[in-house]
């Protein structure tokens, strides 16, 4: 386990880059990343290279002890690319071309730019490939950000054309599976096929949920094709992407197929204010971020590169060191709450915690994100943190002479599946039905009850788990719906969240015996949970339908269904007009609605006694974590925090109760 920074030598004077070098490891820092930004100073002419400068700054670096992540320059290419060839760029859903003057000015579908990708990759590849301060690599930089992953350029249309020939073979096929009869959308060519967008009104769901699936292959493809130039030219370093929070533009878990570590950006209280929390919410956790924020996109990330020992391979690849540029507001951290963040993520499996940035930069567009040093070099309350992190890890012996990561085995699985979550972006039949929140919601509710997460894919095996969560999964393939039935019949339990098994493959109503040949929700899945959706209405703001779980009135808001149970089918909840919001059958729990926090709490609570594991509701602010030998508790409230689970003997780290901002942490 080790501490990592993020470092741009071409920013400061060389006379610089050696007291860096010794101050980062001192400060107990490991692992530098270099270079992702840089492309005009590596070739300032086209063909031209400049290696002088990154040599001397690679060399630097290894000289003091630390390993580098290499990165690809390609999230920004340099202007003489741009004007050599300007309709690289990507255009925006207005019709508007990605303008030159800050980053991601590319369409990943441009075949000139990919080559030109491929080309700057395999330069630097051969470069330092085989150097031996090179430790990873990591390819671009956020891939999507800046909502640069739908682009409606000619190149992205005549690509899309092409994937829609090679996955329905046919035109006919593709306007039966769209359903193109409506509206006389019926086409007699790929090539008559547009892109859906600047249509009088809304566009096909199924032409859009094919062009969101398009668009997230050429990620892929994009990715892959750094990824290979890599391995060949660096064999034996590991390879990754350093993903983003909330961001479901593209398929993660296809794009992390090709990688080795998956990473992220974590940025909780930017986060906190961006999304879709309440205001409330927003002021109660604006200067420590959501409990939950980051461990949901750790145990995510964790989800998507698996090692020989099914453990998840992942970093923080940009951690929050103080009050960032790009956020709505951006409060300054509580003090305590960088060390918060990093012994958060080592609790869920990090590998590699690296500080967003090592010196604030004092000019340009990101001169208001800190670092850990400020722009004078003087040390920010970021640094003291970082150091304080790197002390403790290694009096525990987990710095980089003990483990790689904390092995995590949770007992519960949340199905997390892109294509499931565009369907309902597609078709929120609700202005506020937001599935990602959905998501998180559910999360939330299992982390207050003290339970470890994994957030798996759709084809994940769930074979080990005792509790399995869909909030959020509107389509059910055959490879699903097989493991849920295998689940259900060993005795695990099942919640299936609104709208579960709606939508078919090309989001229209599930397959059926009927004589439309069509069905009703949840489609596959209404056998093994026992009832029909007859109805479903999204509810406006102020409505509220109050139920009763676990003997706790809580409150459905936003969507609600009638639900038709089956003969056996027990009703655990009912609405205030006597319909099902709640049903159970067997292990398998159906919920009809848009739970509140404490619904899903006292829902998540009840199922996850019957999985027989050890639930309950956890103080507001604290949150546990099992890894390893270790638990590991944290305190995100500004009160002093207790609670039952918390072993009674003395913590190896920190004390009982937890102080505010504070952790403890015991061997088990």
């Amino acid at each position: 386990m080790k501490l990592g920074v993020c470092y741009y030598p071409e920013h400061w004077p060389r006379t610089l880059w050696a007291e860096d070098a010794r101050r980062m490891h001192a400060m107990g820092i490991r692992v530098v990343r270099i270079a992702e930004f840089a492309w005009s100073r590596i070739e300032p002419e086209p063909g031209v290279f400049d290696w002088a400068w990154l040599d001397e700054a690679v060399e630097t670096l290894h000289a003091a002890g630390l390993g580098v992540v290499m990165c690809t320059p390609t999230a920004t290419p340099p202007k003489w690319l741009h004007d050599r060839m300007p309709d690289m760029v990507a255009v925006d859903l207005q019709g508007r071309p990605r303008g030159f003057g800050s980053r991601r000015h590319y369409c990943f579908s441009h075949a000139g730019y990919r080559a030109e990708s491929r080309r700057i990759s395999r330069a630097v590849a051969e470069r330092y490939g085989r150097h031996p301060a090179v430790v990873a690599w990591q390819t671009d930089n956020e891939y999507g950000c800046h909502d640069t992953v739908l682009s409606l350029s000619e190149a992205a249309r005549q690509g899309f054309r092409r994937w829609l020939a090679e996955r329905h073979t046919t035109i006919d096929a593709l306007n039966a599976a769209w359903g193109t009869v409506f509206w006389s959308q019926v086409y007699r060519s790929f090539d008559e096929i547009d892109l859906p967008a600047l249509t009088v009104t809304e566009a096909h769901p199924a032409h859009r949920l094919d062009w969101r699936r398009f668009a997230s292959s050429e990620v892929r493809a994009f990715n892959r094709e750094q990824v290979e130039i890599l391995r060949e030219h660096s064999p034996g370093r590991p390879v990754s992407h350093n993903f983003m929070g909330f961001f479901t533009e593209f398929d993660h878990h296809e794009v992390a197929a090709d990688l080795d570590i998956a990473t992220w950006d974590s940025y909780p209280l930017g986060f906190t204010q961006m999304f879709f929390l309440t205001p409330e919410e927003k002021t109660r956790w604006a200067r420590t971020g959501h409990p939950d924020i980051p461990g949901f996109h750790h145990d995510l990330y964790r989800g998507l590169c698996r090692d020989a020992q099914g453990q998840g391979r992942w970093w923080v690849m940009e951690q929050q060191p103080g009050p960032v540029n790009w956020a709505h507001w951006n409060p300054v951290p509580e003090d305590g709450m960088v060390r918060l963040w990093s012994w958060q993520a080592f609790a869920h499996g990090a590998e590699v915690v690296s500080y967003f940035r090592w010196r604030q930069a004092p000019f340009a567009q990101e001169q208001m994100h800190t670092g850990l040093l400020r722009p004078d070099s003087s040390e920010d309350q970021g640094a003291a943190e970082a150091a304080q992190v790197g002390a403790e890890l290694a009096a525990l012996g987990l710095d980089d002479r003990g483990p790689v990561r904390l092995a995590v085995q949770a007992p519960v699985a949340m199905v997390v599946d892109y294509a499931a979550l565009w369907m309902l972006q597609i078709q929120p039949q609700g202005a506020d039905f937001n599935p990602l929140e959905l998501l998180f919601r559910a999360y939330e509710g299992l982390r207050g009850l003290g339970l470890d997460v994994d957030l798996v894919p759709a084809d994940a095996d769930l074979s080990g788990y005792r509790l399995i969560v869909l909030a959020a999964q509107p389509q059910i393939s055959p490879a699903l719906q097989a493991a849920l039935e295998a689940a259900a019949t060993r005795g695990a339990q099942i919640v299936l969240g609104p709208r579960a098994g709606s939508k078919s493959e090309h989001l229209s109503f599930p397959a059926g015996d009927s004589p439309t040949g069509h069905g009703l929700p949840p489609g596959p899945l209404s056998a093994l949970a026992g009832v029909q959706v007859q109805r479903s209405a999204s509810l406006p703001p102020g409505c509220a339908e109050p139920v009763v779980i676990g003997g706790q009135t809580v409150q459905v808001r936003r969507w609600r269904e009638d639900l038709a149970p089956a003969e056996g089918t027990e009703v655990l909840a009912r609405f205030a007009d006597g319909r099902a919001a709640l049903t159970r059958r067997g292990p398998v729990r159906y919920l009809a609605g848009w739970l509140d926090a404490d619904g899903w709490q006292a829902l998540l609570a009840e199922a996850a006694g019957e999985a027989g594991l050890a639930a309950a509701p956890l103080p507001e602010g604290l949150r546990l974590s099992r890894a390893g030998h270790l638990l590991l508790a944290f305190n995100f409230s500004d009160r002093c925090l207790d609670a039952p689970a918390l072993p009674t003997a003395a913590p190896l780290l920190g004390q009982r109760p937890l102080p505010p901002r504070g952790l403890a942490i015991w061997r088990t």
